[in-house]
């Protein structure tokens, strides 16, 4: 017994920091980090948790884990238990259930690196925390005081999720900032054992002066693009690639798609591609390759480099999509709590200063899209109002919206009109309004801009769109004109002019009846217009698609329309030297 550190002892110079990696709903993915803070070398290690019944690891690496009913105990393997000072190792698994860990023990000891010592809590999340005296390279911070049971020590500064100073007083000057630049800023207190409270609610402050760099002049039409988290995949699509392509400094803001609505919460939509993937120099945006222990890393981090060389860009995070919209449902039940969740998201302190806003891509409410939601027409005004409460003047809140134009359609289903004073614009997705789910036809475009003789719905384009939104009471300068970087097509087609029978859908590289404009434009070129969008028949295949003289048509339609400017889904189906962002960008000026 004489040879066993007592447990305050123990961990009193080392750190275990737990991190949620992904969620998938029924199971994610965890991380835990060990952190050698003290002097001397640390030997080996041993991490402890408790589960809440339901909750289990089902396969780990990097450590050996093992249980004893809900506690659950990792150690280090052979060749990472040594820690020299300063030094870190993380491990992984995978688990299963709802729960997250509580009860930390790292060697016996607290895990945030203080004496284990009964009554002693960690502080509060500091006071509100404001901007002042803000000039070309710096900015005063002030915040409230934390408490604690046994005294503050003192706070630390956050920048951008990064600590930039320890200081004991509430206020602190950052210097040495650039001129018209972005940041984030947040605090956290210490008390005297060293334990680190929760980070404070964070404020973004912009630098004076500076270039606005490449790109749009202020006050220019809206070009906005939507970045897919699964591009970075089989698609091999980066955020380097909107540098590479001359799309970067003609866009004016990205949609980050997608996060995930879960259990009346905004998630993460894939943990691996947003803020874990370890970027090579050649893939990164600036050149320089991810390191292991850098506290951000994947698509977050390449934007975040982005918006450093591009400083006119704005980036939203965008939650639901096709496929994760059953969850909002659920989530408009108590709407505060839900804005409550995605700003918390949204705002991290690890990513806080890569994202300016948020989109809310709901797909339908009060409608049927992958599944039928019953909320009622006053759902979705009650989530943005409540959005913008929760997130300020000074964050953007965006939508995507239904562009069915029908009478008793889906924007009829929805309060838009009433929803729109809370939101900054819409994104009217005015595409796939045709395509071969009718699998015999007939052939239509699948973004027609006004009707034509023959259209199989009246009701569905881009005009009726739009003008149902105006009649709605929604500003010309808060809809967005949708253009899709695809086309959509048909198979044993006979006829070159729309209106054409068919035996189902064409063959496209990742999903039938759906391919990128990039491969179209040589595979099946277009040799014929209709309602504004072009279209090919090339044998047996007939596909519509927009392309830049297209979308140089729609953009003159959009201008004398008053209408805020464009959108478009997405980045990846342009060519390698964006030609449809140009004829986007070219076409608003």
């Amino acid at each position: 017994m004489v040879g066993l550190a007592s447990p305050a002892q123990a961990a009193s110079s080392a750190t275990a920091t737990f991190t949620k990696t992904s969620d998938w709903g029924s199971g994610f993915g965890g991380s835990w980090t060990v952190k050698n803070t003290g002097t001397t070398a640390l030997s080996s290690w041993t991490v402890e948790w408790d589960f809440p019944t339901g909750t289990k690891v089902t396969s780990a690496w990097d450590a050996t884990v093992t249980n004893s009913g809900n506690h659950w105990t990792a150690k280090n393997v052979g060749w990472n238990g040594t820690l020299s000072p300063g030094a870190s190792v993380s491990f992984g698994f995978n688990g299963s259930g709802p729960g997250s860990p509580t009860g930390c023990k790292l060697n016996g000891g607290s895990c945030d690196g203080g004496p284990q010592v009964p009554g002693d809590n960690p502080p509060s999340a500091p006071g509100a925390l404001s901007a002042s005296g803000v000039t070309d390279t710096s900015v005063k911070l002030s915040w409230g005081a934390a408490t604690d049971d046994n005294g503050v020590k003192n706070y630390d500064v956050l920048r951008d999720g990064a600590k930039v100073a320890t200081v004991t007083g509430l206020t602190y000057t950052d210097n040495g900032l650039t001129a018209g630049t972005d940041y984030s800023y947040a605090v956290q207190a210490r008390d005297s054992k060293d334990q680190t409270g929760p980070v404070g609610a964070s404020v973004k402050v912009r630098t004076t002066g500076g270039d606005t760099g490449p790109g749009p002049n202020p006050g220019s039409k809206i070009n906005l693009g939507y970045f897919t988290n699964w591009g970075v995949y089989g698609r091999n699509y980066h955020v380097k690639n909107l540098v590479t392509s001359g799309s970067a400094q003609k866009i004016t803001h990205i949609n980050y798609a997608f996060g995930n609505v879960q259990n009346g919460k905004c998630t993460i939509g894939d943990g691996f591609a947003d803020y874990e993937k370890a970027y090579t120099a050649d893939q990164s945006v600036d050149g320089k390759a991810d390191t292991w222990d850098q506290p951000l890393r994947g698509s977050f981090n390449q934007l975040r480099k982005l918006k450093a060389q591009y400083p006119h860009i704005k980036v939203l995070w965008s939650f639901g999509g096709w496929t994760w919209s059953g969850g909002f449902g659920q989530a408009v039940q108590n709407p505060a709590a839900f804005a409550q969740s995605c700003y918390d998201l949204v705002e991290d302190p690890r990513w806080a200063d890569v994202f300016d806003g948020i989109d809310l891509d709901w797909e339908y409410p009060n409608a049927c899209g992958l599944t039928c939601d019953t909320s009622g027409p006053a759902a979705f005004k009650n989530m943005m109002q409540a959005m913008r409460a929760k997130f300020g003047a000074n964050n953007l809140v965006t939508a995507a919206v239904t562009a069915d134009g029908t009478d008793g359609g889906k924007i009829d289903a929805a309060d838009y009109g009433g929803a729109a004073q809370y939101l900054d614009w819409y994104n009217v997705m005015t595409y796939d309004f045709f395509g071969a789910w009718a699998a015999k036809g007939p052939t239509a475009p699948h973004s027609p801009l006004t009707s034509y003789p023959g259209i199989p719905q009246q009701g569905f384009t881009s005009a009726d769109a739009i003008a149902k939104f105006k009649s709605k009471g929604v500003p010309a300068s808060k809809l967005l004109l949708g253009i899709g970087f695809y086309g959509r097509g048909w198979t044993g087609v006979t006829q070159k002019e729309p209106g054409g029978t068919a035996t189902g859908p064409a063959a496209g590289t990742y999903e039938q009846g759906i391919e990128d404009y990039k491969v179209l434009k040589n595979s099946c070129p277009a040799n014929g217009t209709v309602a504004g969008t072009a279209y090919a028949h090339c044998g047996t295949n007939w596909w519509s698609y927009d392309t830049p003289a297209t979308v140089t048509s729609k953009m003159g339609w959009a201008k004398n329309q008053g209408l805020g400017g464009a959108f478009f889904w997405e980045f990846s189906g342009d060519t390698a030297n964006g030609e449809l962002v140009s004829a986007i960008s070219n076409g608003l000026k």
